[in-house]
C-alpha cells in the first residue's frame, strides 16, 4: 500500500515523511446526518467502509481497497471517519477520510486493531494504543498535521484508552506494576495515577459523560462484573452482579443514564445497565453472537451485530429489546453518528 514503510517513534515525533499512499476512491454523499450508520461489510468481496441510514436505507460504499477496512470511528462534528485498515497479516493501520469516503489518508501504523480508540472531544486527535519495539503503548495524533506522540513507555501493557469530557485526561488500562490496572494521565502523558488497587485484572475502562467516574470490568468479586471508580478519590461502586461480563468496552450512553455491556454466561448477549438503581435488563440475546454495539446520539437506542441469521448483520435495537435488522449481508463494527 505505501512506498515506504511507517514506523511509530517517541514523543513528539512526526510520522515519517515522504510516504505515498495508494489512491483510494470514495463515494460522494451528501453531509453525515445524525441518523447514520457507519459500519464495515463484505458484500462485495471485501471488508469495506459503508453508510446506511438507520432504517437502513440508502447504504453506500465509502473505501475501495485491497486492504480489509474496519473498525470506523467517526469525529464528532461528523465530518470525518478515522478507520482500520489491515495491510499484512496482524498488521494494522490508522486512517482517515470525509464522511464522504474522499481524501482518506493514513494516520499511524503498527495500530492494536481490536483496542478503543476515541477522537478527542474537540476533534483534534485521536487516541490508540499501538505494538512497538515488543511493548504495548498508548499513543495520540493529531488528525490535521499527523504528529505522533507517545504518551505512554512502560515495561507492562497500555491498553484501550478513553479522553475525559474535557479532553484533559485520559484513562486506560496498564499491567506495568504486575497485573490489569485503571490508570489516569494527563493528555500529554503526564502525571499517570493509578484508580484501581486489585489483585485480579481490572481492565475497558470507560469515562462517564459529566467525567466523575470511570466505568471498568473487574473479576474481583468472582465474576466477571462492571464497577464504578470516582475519578476524583478513588471511591467504588459495584454496578453489576453476576454478570459475567466480557472485557469489551462498556458503552455510557451520551446522556450518562445506561451503561451498555456484553456478557457471555450461556451465549454473547447485550445488556443494559441504568446507572441510578442498577437494573439490569437483556435487549439483545439470541443463541447466536449479539454484540459489537454503538449508541444512537438520543440514547434511545443502539446499533450492534447478530449471527442469528446465519451471518453477522447489523441490527437496531430499542431500550426495551424491540429491533430491526438493516443488512442483508455479512457486516461488522457498526458505529451511529454523534
Amino acid at each position: 500500500m505505501f512506498a515506504s514503510s511507517r514506523i511509530l517513534c517517541g514523543a513528539g515525533c512526526a510520522i515519517v515523511a515522504g510516504l505515498t499512499a495508494t489512491p483510494r476512491k470514495g463515494a460522494v454523499l451528501p453531509g453525515a446526518s445524525p441518523h447514520q450508520i457507519a459500519f464495515a461489510s463484505h458484500r462485495d468481496g471485501n471488508w469495506e467502509i459503508y453508510l446506511t441510514d438507520s432504517d437502513g436505507q440508502h447504504q453506500t460504499r465509502l473505501t475501495r481497497s485491497d486492504p480489509q477496512d474496519r473498525f470506523p470511528l467517526w469525529s464528532p462534528d461528523r465530518s470525518q471517519i478515522a478507520f482500520g485498515s489491515q495491510v499484512g497479516g496482524d498488521h494494522w493501520e490508522l486512517w482517515v477520510m470525509k464522511a464522504d469516503g474522499t481524501n482518506p489518508r493514513p494516520l499511524a501504523t503498527q495500530i492494536v486493531a481490536k483496542g478503543l480508540r476515541e477522537w478527542s472531544h474537540d476533534g483534534t486527535r485521536i487516541v490508540f494504543a499501538a505494538e512497538v519495539e515488543g511493548a504495548i503503548d498508548v499513543f495520540s495524533v493529531e488528525v490535521a498535521s499527523g504528529r505522533l506522540i507517545r504518551l505512554t513507555k512502560s515495561p507492562g501493557e497500555d491498553r484501550d484508552p478513553s479522553w475525559s469530557p474535557d479532553d484533559s485526561h485520559i484513562v486506560f488500562s496498564s499491567t506495568r506494576d504486575g497485573n490489569a490496572e485503571i490508570y489516569v494521565m494527563r493528555a500529554d502523558g503526564t502525571e499517570p495515577r493509578r484508580l484501581t488497587n486489585h489483585t485480579a485484572i481490572d481492565r475497558s475502562p470507560a469515562w462517564s459523560p459529566d467525567g466523575s467516574k470511570v466505568a471498568f470490568v473487574s473479576a474481583r468479586a468472582g465474576d466477571r462484573d462492571v464497577y464504578l471508580v470516582r475519578v476524583d478519590d478513588g471511591r467504588l461502586e459495584r454496578l453489576t452482579i453476576d454478570a459475567h461480563a466480557t472485557n469489551d468496552m462498556p458503552r455510557w450512553s451520551p446522556n450518562g443514564s445506561y451503561i451498555a455491556v456484553q456478557t457471555d454466561r450461556d451465549n454473547y448477549d447485550i445488556q443494559l445497565v441504568r446507572v441510578a438503581d442498577h437494573e439490569r435488563r437483556t435487549v439483545a440475546g439470541t443463541p447466536a453472537y449479539d454484540g459489537q454495539f454503538s449508541w444512537s446520539p438520543s440514547s434511545g437506542q443502539l446499533a450492534f451485530i447478530s449471527g442469528r441469521d446465519g451471518f453477522d448483520a447489523v441490527y437496531v435495537t430499542d431500550l426495551m429489546g424491540k429491533q430491526r435488522r438493516l443488512t442483508t449481508t455479512p457486516s461488522l463494527n457498526p458505529e451511529w453518528s454523534p
